[in-house]
C-alpha cells in the first residue's frame, strides 16, 4: 500500500517486532554531545596527571639519549614506558567516551541488543534505493543539521581567536605547562559554548527522530486486519469454531434432557430441565435450558422420554436467568422446586427419603 494510506498508530505487536529487528528511535547527536562533553571534562580533570606523565617521560629519555650508544640498550624499557604513558593519559578518556556513548545509546533504546543488524543487508547496495535515500526528507534534515554545526563551530572558534589573539600569541614565551593550561582553558571555553548550541540541535534531532520513527511505524487498515488474523486468528474461522462448539454443547445438553426429573416452561419462550439425585446432588441441578425454538426442542425431547413438563412462567424465567447449565439452582428457588419435585415423585411413585 502507499505510505499515505498508513494512518493508524502502530500496534504493540509491531513495536515489539521492530525492536527485535533493532529498529528504534535514536538520535546520534545526543550520543555525540554526551561523549564530547564527557571526554573534554575528563581531559581537564586528568590534565595534571597527563602533564606529569609526559614531562617525566620526556625528561627521562632526553637525559638518557647522550649516554646510550645503541638504540637496543633501552628499547624494551622505552616500549614499556611508552605504553604506560599512553595508558595513563589516553585510556581513561577513551573509556569515559565509550561508556557515555553506550549510556547515551542505551537510554534511548532501553539497552536493546539484536544480532540482526550484524547480518549483511545486500539490498543497501541497490543504487536506486541509495538515490532515494539521498533525496529523502531525512537526508535533507541531516544536511541542515551538519551545516548548522559547521557554521556554529566556525563562528565560535573565530570569536575566541579574535577575542584573545594577543593572549594566544604570548603562549610562545610561556613554559610548556602554562601554555598547555592556557590552550586547554581556551578549548574548554569553546567546547562549553559549542555544547550549548549542540544541545539545542540534539534536542531538535531527538524529537525529529522520534517523529520520523512514529511516522514510519504507522500502519494501514489492511495491515491491522492482517496482524489481527495472525495474532487472533481468522474471524470467520473463529466464528465457525464457536458455532461448532455451541452446537456440540447443545447436543450434549439435549442428551442430558432424558435424565431430568421435571421440565419447567414459560410456555413457549423458556424451558429449564431440572434433575435431583439424592445420592449425588446437594440441590436440584439444571441439566438443560433453552429459549424459543430450543425451548420447544427441550420440551419435545422431555415428553418423548416421559419427563414431566410443568408450566410456571416466573419460575422458568427466574431459573433460566440465574443458573448455568450443570449448576445448582439458587437457594431462593429451593422451596418452589422442592414442592414440584415432591409432586412429580409421588406421581411417578418414587420414594423420597
Amino acid at each position: 500500500m502507499a505510505e499515505g494510506s498508513k494512518t493508524e498508530k502502530a500496534t504493540p505487536k509491531k513495536r515489539r517486532d521492530e525492536r527485535k529487528k533493532g529498529r528504534v528511535a535514536i538520535s546520534k547527536d545526543v550520543v555525540m554531545i554526551a561523549s564530547l562533553l564527557g571526554t573534554f571534562i575528563m581531559l581537564k580533570m586528568l590534565f595534571p596527571l597527563i602533564y606529569r606523565t609526559i614531562r617525566d617521560y620526556m625528561i627521562k629519555y632526553l637525559s638518557l639519549a647522550p649516554m646510550v650508544e645503541t638504540v637496543s640498550d633501552y628499547t624494551k624499557s622505552a616500549y614499556i614506558d611508552t605504553v604506560t604513558a599512553v595508558l595513563k593519559g589516553a585510556v581513561p578518556i577513551l573509556v569515559v567516551s565509550m561508556v557515555l556513548a553506550v549510556i547515551g545509546t542505551g537510554v534511548q533504546t532501553k539497552f536493546i541488543f539484536t544480532k540482526k543488524n550484524l547480518v549483511p543487508q545486500f539490498n543497501r547496495l541497490n543504487p536506486l534505493k541509495g538515490i532515494k535515500n539521498i533525496l529523502s526528507l531525512k537526508s535533507l534534515v541531516e544536511l541542515l543539521k551538519n551545516l548548522v554545526k559547521i557554521i556554529v563551530l566556525v563562528i565560535i572558534l573565530y570569536q575566541i581567536i579574535m577575542a584573545d589573539l594577543r593572549g594566544i600569541s604570548r603562549t610562545i614565551d610561556m613554559d610548556f605547562r602554562e601554555s598547555a593550561v592556557y590552550v586547554l582553558d581556551a578549548v574548554m571555553q569553546m567546547v562549553y559554548k559549542v555544547s550549548i548550541v549542540f544541545l539545542g540541535v540534539a534536542g531538535f534531532d531527538y524529537f525529529y527522530q522520534w517523529w520520523d520513527y512514529e511516522r514510519q511505524m504507522k500502519m494501514s487498515k489492511q495491515e491491522l486486519k492482517e496482524e489481527y488474523k495472525q495474532t487472533e486468528g481468522n474471524p470467520e474461522i473463529k466464528g465457525r469454531i464457536r458455532n461448532l462448539q455451541r452446537e456440540r454443547a447443545k447436543s450434549r445438553m439435549m442428551q442430558a434432557v432424558p435424565s431430568a426429573d421435571v421440565i419447567i416452561r414459560n410456555p413457549t419462550h423458556y424451558a429449564v430441565a431440572l434433575r435431583y439425585d439424592l445420592d449425588k446432588d446437594n440441590a436440584p441441578v439444571m441439566v438443560a435450558k433453552g429459549q424459543d425454538e430450543l425451548a420447544l426442542r427441550i420440551v419435545a425431547m422431555g415428553e418423548e422420554h416421559g419427563v414431566y413438563v410443568l408450566e410456571n412462567k416466573p419460575l422458568a424465567r427466574g431459573i433460566f436467568a440465574s443458573t448455568q447449565v450443570g449448576a445448582e439452582i439458587p437457594p431462593e428457588y429451593y422451596g418452589m422446586v422442592a414442592e414440584i419435585l415432591v409432586f412429580v415423585y409421588r406421581m411417578n411413585n418414587k420414594i423420597i427419603e
